[in-house]
């Protein structure tokens, strides 16, 4: 039986972290370890360990300062302090579907070929109806592993894989170098693709679910969307070669056939407006070196990164 950390960075948490850490006390495959990166030490509190020690499932708990924080590099900090097979990144908004989650993700990494496993996402209750299409075409029900030679068919989606949860085999993630340090977004297709590079597979369990969604706003879709382009824009090795553009399309079509053929077309314009948010982020994220550091610094949703570049 292969042993298991989970890696949880957290920031601010709340009701939400207490109920991932009771369903990940509950699961039938057993967590060896839980490791906690809390960024800002006043908003944490010991109660949030009480399901934890009540089974007795060791947690290892870090506090950092919010100017520490980085999405790639603190997670690979993370994963080279375990010594567990493998190591499964969740965040604080995530949690299980049921009690199968990493019973089936660690059945997946049990081909000798899959480097990496992500969970399904479905919309949390409360989700929004244009979210959870989103959920739907990201997060289908069917499984899929994916490797070099799905690159033509599958373009930018081969190196697709999320670290809302994803469990990653610890040798071979070392030894491909982990994480990438002082990324704004995309440490995990990043990694994704050195996984497809070096030869090995990904894959996508859709028998692993999470329960994961937002209803951001407009400019919060502007600003995520610019952050992603911007770390395209720095690692053209990844992007350059492939399309965002592309399977963007694919989504604007895939929702709009599905508004027309639930009935439900006064959903089109609000619908429109985020495809426009979302887009001029992207625009504006790709040529980010072209602007002033103050228009970066209003686009961005993660500040610390550029205060830190």
């Amino acid at each position: 039986m292969k042993t298991v950390d989970v890696c949880l960075p957290v920031y601010k948490p709340g009701k939400d972290l207490e109920k991932l850490l009771y369903r990940l006390c509950r699961q039938s495959y057993p967590v060896n370890c839980i490791r906690i990166v809390n960024t800002d030490m006043e908003y944490w509190k010991d109660d949030f360990l009480k399901e934890p020690r009540r089974f007795g499932i060791p947690v290892e708990l870090q506090h950092i300062a919010k100017e520490e924080f980085d999405h790639g590099g603190t997670r690979d900090l993370m994963a080279r302090s375990s010594g567990a097979d493998v190591v499964l990144f969740m965040t604080q908004d995530a949690y299980p579907q049921d009690d199968q989650l990493i019973a089936q993700l660690v059945k997946a990494l049990e081909d000798g070929q899959v480097a990496a496993a992500y969970a399904r996402q479905l919309p949390r209750p409360g989700c929004k109806a244009l979210e959870r299409q989103n959920r739907i075409f990201n997060y289908p029900g069917v499984s899929l592993q994916k490797s070099r030679k799905d690159r033509e068919r599958l373009g930018i989606k081969t190196y697709f894989c999320s670290n809302v949860c994803a469990m990653y085999d610890r040798r071979i993630y070392e030894e491909l170098r982990g994480f990438p340090s002082h990324t704004i977004f995309n440490e995990d297709m990043i990694f994704a693709h050195r996984v497809i590079e070096a030869g090995f597979s990904i894959a996508y369990v859709a028998e692993a679910r999470v329960f994961h969604s937002h209803n951001y706003t407009l400019s919060q879709y502007f600003q995520r969307s610019f952050d992603m382009a911007v770390s395209q824009a720095q690692h053209p090795e990844v992007f350059q070669d492939v399309s965002s553009e592309k399977e963007g399309m694919r989504l604007v079509k895939a929702v709009l056939k599905s508004l027309i053929r639930r009935g439900r077309p006064w959903e089109i314009f609000p619908f429109g407006l985020q495809c426009i948010s979302k887009y001029a982020g992207y625009f504006f994220g790709k040529k980010y070196e072209r602007l002033p550091k103050f228009l970066v610094m209003y686009f961005t949703d993660n500040k610390n990164f550029w205060k830190n570049a």
